[in-house]
């Protein structure tokens, strides 16, 4: 988990003659004549600034994983893990807590919402931006941009690919015009506001879950890059269709005329995706070369981690305070919207998950697939429902929702994902043959 569950691994030396030490600081490792048994306490690392591939490997009479961890790099890890922050060691009770102090501060002090309105240009509210920009700045900071060229080159690519188109352009969105219909067909604009969420694709957030939860960076990045250029092309029409064609073959009558431009899409993407992406190459092309690995790795990514984490909660506190009176006010209307949106994210996390189990992807892969899969770009559809029907609407109301549901069911997820690696993927993170 990220928080500070202490959880205990077995592993079985593979060579029966090795002089393994007799004690160790972080738990004890037995002789190896005796039981070949090693007992470590081992929480992984959720840093956002330094990615800790972490595995589990349990042995006894259940034989779950094809290769011992050598007790060095257990040691290593226990011990990159005690050096972990107070930040990142309680991280999801902070992310509670900015919750709260959010709602908190919306409530009790109304005109804070007025406040952030006025600091918008456009449809796009700067805080939100700022907060967004600084968060997935570091994550992609890290990723290895010389070697994405490999990733299509990969055995399973392109099965990995159409999957992950498949599942965030037909089961993504449908799902979410289902479960719309399902919940709100009595509320029009509710409705709208959850497709018009449903259609748009994650391009910022999923980076941050996906590394908490040790997925593959690189890949996360070529997703976020795909349903950027999909969603320029894709969203208008999409978002048309489903509003205004397919509601109306749901009930007659029903459907409504909306009108969404291109630019209106591209500049939400150019935004919160195109500046942390520029950022990031930036900052790894410059400096790494300049700087050197090592103090890349080890100096530079801590720093900017924290400051991931920090520009999260920001964020977090600025979403929540912007509708905490309403929240509060109106708890019925936010949990109207909430509950099909829940079962959104749930449903597509482990539909996600699953299919990837079963198509034998490796679980950094899985990882990224999925939190792509379930999130979505909330940015967006906030931007075109007060574009379309103006901030005081309803639907802008509903897709406010969007984000303030996302944040403590994705974190949630994340501690999911760990104990799916746990159950089905062996220590090198590739699925047991049993899954």
């Amino acid at each position: 988990m990220i928080t500070e569950g202490i959880t205990s691994y077995w592993l079985q030396s593979e060579t029966k003659g090795s002089s393994w030490p007799s004690h160790s600081n972080t738990g004890f490792i037995s002789n190896p004549q005796q039981s070949k048994l090693v007992q470590i306490d081992h929480q992984p690392d959720n840093s956002l600034g330094s990615h800790t591939t972490t595995s589990t490997s349990l042995f006894g009479k259940e034989h779950r994983g094809g290769r011992a961890i050598p007790v060095a790099v257990i040691e290593e890890r226990v011990e990159a893990r005690r050096k972990l922050s107070f930040l990142n060691k309680y991280l999801t009770v902070w992310i509670f807590l900015a919750i709260f102090v959010g709602i908190v501060i919306g409530a009790a002090v109304p005109r804070v919402a007025d406040g952030l309105n006025e600091l918008s240009i456009g449809t796009t509210s700067v805080p939100i931006a700022i907060g967004l920009i600084l968060m997935m700045w570091p994550p992609l900071a890290r990723v290895k941009y010389e070697e994405l060229r490999e990733i299509p080159k990969q055995p399973k690519a392109k099965l990995m690919f159409g999957t992950s188109l498949t599942l965030n352009y037909v089961v993504g969105p449908l799902l979410m015009f289902a479960l719309a219909w399902v919940f709100l067909p009595d509320n029009v604009y509710f409705r709208i506001g959850l497709i018009l969420t449903g259609v748009a694709r994650c391009i910022a957030m999923v980076i941050v879950w996906n590394s908490l939860a040790e997925g593959d960076a690189e890949y996360a990045a070529i997703l976020v890059a795909l349903n950027s250029v999909f969603q320029i092309v894709l969203y208008s029409f999409y978002a048309y269709f489903l509003v205004a064609v397919a509601s109306d073959w749901v009930s007659p009558g029903s459907g409504t005329e909306i009108s969404i431009g291109v630019w209106q899409v591209a500049q939400s993407v150019l935004i919160y995706l195109g500046i942390p992406f520029a950022m990031g190459i930036a900052t790894r092309y410059l400096l790494l070369h300049k700087r050197g690995v090592d103090w890349y790795n080890d100096k530079l990514m801590p720093v900017l981690g924290k400051v991931s984490l920090l520009a999260l909660l920001f964020t977090i506190v600025v979403m929540f305070a912007f509708k905490g009176e309403y929240i509060l006010d109106q708890p019925l209307d936010v949990a109207r919207v909430a509950v099909p949106l829940v079962f959104y994210f749930v449903i597509m996390f482990f539909l996600s998950f699953g299919l990837s189990i079963k198509l034998k992807f490796d679980y950094s892969h899985a990882t990224a697939q999925s939190f792509t899969a379930s999130s979505n770009n909330f940015e967006l559809a906030i931007a075109v429902s007060i574009g379309v029907f103006g901030i005081e609407s309803l639907v802008a109301f509903a897709a406010v929702i969007g984000p303030l549901v996302e944040v403590p069911v994705l974190i949630s997820l994340v501690n999911v994902a760990f104990w799916i690696r746990k159950k089905y993927y062996d220590a090198d993170g590739k699925p047991l043959p049993s899954a």
